[in-house]
């Protein structure tokens, strides 16, 4: 969502955020398109965070660099946090993730509910907040661009905070939004 275009999110709507990632093939148009298709999750405009190029964090060896962002949407009526992962993981497969061979791999998308409201959840498939949001400069710069204030459930600091209590790691704004 632009400037021109923000309004406060009414109290009954659910604001949910999603980290967006890939480190093969046509990242930057391939995490594009997704964020398009993400559009149609929400019932306003994504906020839409500036692709970040980052080092692989616990990938293989030899693993490329890569394209990081986020998005915010407001829920369809009677979106639930599985409900809005299941479509998550149906994009990942669309967009040409298979299941993992080798934790950490490369692949052409990842996507991770960051927050869904202020859910919290832990159960075999689902933990929200995500639970290494909170340490992951690669999530929290991008995150930072569109929700400086927000704070994740169960944490005490902002976005904005967190993001500056972090070591400063190999995270660079290539510039373009999603």
């Amino acid at each position: 969502m632009s400037a021109d275009t923000a309004r406060p999110v009414a109290a009954a709507e659910t604001l949910a955020f999603i980290a967006l990632g890939s480190n093969l093939g046509d990242s930057p148009r391939l995490l594009c398109e997704v964020a398009d298709r993400l559009a149609a999750l929400s019932t306003r405009p994504l906020l839409r965070s500036s692709l970040w190029r980052t080092a692989p964090v616990d990938c293989p060896p030899g693993s490329a660099d890569f394209l990081n962002a986020v998005v915010g949407l407001c829920a369809l009526p009677g979106e639930t946090p599985a409900s809005l992962l299941t479509k998550l993981r149906t994009l990942e497969r669309e967009f040409g993730r298979r299941p993992k061979r080798v934790l950490n791999e490369a692949r052409p998308l990842d996507l991770d509910l960051i927050a869904f409201g202020a859910a919290v959840a832990t159960s075999a498939g689902l933990t929200l907040p995500h639970p290494r949001a909170a340490g992951r400069r690669f999530v929290l710069a991008p995150l930072a661009e569109i929700a400086p204030d927000l704070i994740l459930p169960g944490q005490r600091e902002s976005v904005r905070a967190l993001l500056a209590s972090l070591s400063p790691t190999d995270c660079v704004c290539v510039g373009v939004r999603v």
